[in-house]
This record gives structure tokens, sequence and C-alpha cells, in this order.
């Protein structure tokens, strides 16, 4: 039950600061009405929120294809694509007004960039002992990669390949190497990914130097090049699992040379659904609450490499979909809130 104080706090209705994409190419922070509570929601003041940068990147340039914009949205987005639109679904805060289970409680919610918001109680996930708010920002991208792990069915002692080392790729070769007897190699252009991916518990290679054979392979660079190295990486009646979402951009795929002749195949995976092998017993809220476990490993602070102030936001956006500057060094992009702690 709620005391006076918080049935008055319930009732209170001022503006948040919310990061909207005003038009591809230019975001900015608005002043929003903030409602009132209602007996089964809860109102959350943000610390932290987390860039999905590939995906969030497509997003700001905006080239989600019409087709997909009903697939795409966000659990809470506000407005459609192209723009205007708001968009993120990584954010963390603390419950100031909901259900007296919740109530002060740090949690997690597939909710836009936005100081502070009113959502359903069911729509956020306490974190669990151990889960520092400033790393379950990478939640929506662990939620992401256990999925691709369980599309991809790997089995003890595989070689398995991940080509792309940024975040979701990095965290399925986490995930993949704790197996018994697999060896995971994480393929990158960026040399500077090869300290994080050995902590990771992966080997690193170049495109250029990387060992073949693999007996699974999953691609999560974004690019038709990556692909193309998968492809080149898979050993006989291997599965290349395709993690990565060009938006409106055709991939070439190479078809021809090896292809039909060591009998692979490509498959899809995507995070809108859980995989079929798990369908029949996990939903999307249990499988949140495991990657929400999973991040109770201190080495997974690797993979947060910048962090800015929410003002700056509209800047940073428009830093990482900066396609001119190469590829980018940032992994995680963590957003902090005026009163997030870092205990």
């Amino acid at each position: 039950m709620h005391d006076a104080a918080d049935h008055a706090a319930d009732h209170v209705s001022d503006d948040a600061l919310a990061c909207w994409l005003a038009a591809p190419g230019r975001a900015e922070i608005r002043r929003e009405p903030l409602p009132p509570p209602g007996p089964l929601d809860v109102r959350v003041r943000a610390l932290h929120s987390g860039v999905s940068r590939g995906t969030e990147a497509l997003v700001f340039r905006g080239e989600v294809p019409p087709g997909e914009h009903a697939r795409m949205r966000a659990p809470f987005q506000a407005g459609d694509f192209p723009a205007p639109v708001k968009y993120g679904y990584a954010s963390v805060g603390v419950v100031e007004a909901g259900p007296a289970d919740v109530l002060g409680r740090t949690v997690f919610c597939l909710h836009p960039h936005q100081d502070r918001y009113v959502v359903p109680a069911a729509a956020v996930h306490v974190l669990p002992p151990g889960v520092p708010p400033a790393r379950a920002v990478l939640a929506a991208n662990m939620e992401t990669a256990v999925n691709v792990l369980w599309d991809a069915g790997p089995r003890i002692g595989e070689r398995i390949a991940v080509v792309g080392g940024g975040v979701v790729g990095l965290l399925v070769a986490w995930l993949a190497a704790r197996l018994p007897g697999v060896r995971v190699q994480v393929v990158d252009h960026q040399p500077a990914r090869r300290a994080v991916a050995e902590a990771l518990g992966a080997s690193f290679a170049e495109p250029g130097g990387a060992a073949p054979e693999a007996d699974l392979v999953v691609h999560a660079s974004g690019s038709a090049e990556g692909l193309a190295t998968a492809l080149r990486l898979a050993a006989f009646e291997a599965t290349v699992l395709e993690a990565s979402w060009h938006g409106t951009r055709p991939v070439a795929v190479p078809l021809g040379e090896a292809f039909h002749a060591r009998r692979l195949t490509l498959k899809s995976t995507q995070v809108g659904h859980v995989a079929t092998a798990q369908r029949a017993r996990f939903d999307t809220r249990r499988r949140m609450a495991l990657a929400l476990e999973l991040l109770a490993d201190p080495v997974l602070d690797a993979l947060v490499t910048d962090v800015a102030p929410f003002a700056e936001l509209p800047a940073v956006l428009a830093r990482l979909a900066d396609e001119t500057r190469g590829p980018p060094a940032t992994l995680c992009q963590r957003i902090d809130y005026p009163g997030a702690a870092f205990a």
C-alpha cells in the first residue's frame, strides 16, 4: 500500500525532459508533460540510459525501411519514423512513485532517453543484487545476445567465430566462451577490440588473419563485408547466423564460390520474438530477467567505453551516426542523468 506521502506524490504532474529525433540527422532535448501515475503505474527517475549504437544510428539517419516502421517501434516510442520520433530502449532508474514492492527500487525499462517517465509497473524489471545501475544499461544488448545464442544452438567443443566486435557481438562471444570446450574467435577490423575480446574469454583476429573452418559463425558487424567474411570462415555444413540489421541498405551476399559446395546455412535471428527453441518455456519477461542476472560479472564493465551527460545526447547521437568518421571506437555509450551515483 501507499502511505499518504506516496499517494500525494502520485498526483504530482510536472514536466519531463526527453530526447527527440526532430528530423533525420537532428536530435534535440524537449520538455513534455509528465502524467500522474495511475494505481498500476510507476514513475521512474532515470539514472542512466544506453545508446544502442547500430540501431539508433539507423534511426538517427532516417534509415528504417517503411515496411518495418511498425515492427521497429520501441515499447514506449512516441511519434513515428522517420521523424519526429522519441526512440530508445535501455533506461535504468529509481522508482519514485508506485506500488510498495517496487517503490525505491532500481529498475531497468525498455524506455527512450528521458529523465523521468511513467509506465505500467509490469514494464519495469528490478535489478538483481550485484548488478550496478551503470552496468545495467547493457541489459537490452544482453537480451539480444541471449536470443542469438538460443537461435544459434552452439554445441560443446565447437569452434565459433563472431564477426563484428560491437557490444552484441562481444556479448555473444562472452556467452559462447563459457561453454565447455568451445573456442571463440572475435573477428573485427579494429585491433583495439583485441583487449576486450580477450578479457571476455575469446581470441581475436582481424579479417585477413581469422581462422577458417568455424563450426558456427555469428555475423554482427552490420556490413556486407562482414557477412562475406562470415561466409568465408564457415566450415562444411556450418551455420552462419545473421544478427546484423541493415535497415534500408541493400546487402550483397556472396552466394557463389564455395557457398553451395560447403552446404552452408544462412539463418536470421531477431530479438522481437523469443527464439523458437525456448519459446515454449520463456516469455520476454523471463528472458529479460535472465539477461539482467548475467550482468553480475564485473568483466562486462569493459563494454561501457563512453559516458556523456544527458544534455549532450543530441551531439552524441550525431557523432555515433556520422559514417564519415570511419568505424566508431565506441562500444556502449552510456548517458548519465543528474543525480546518478556510481557506487
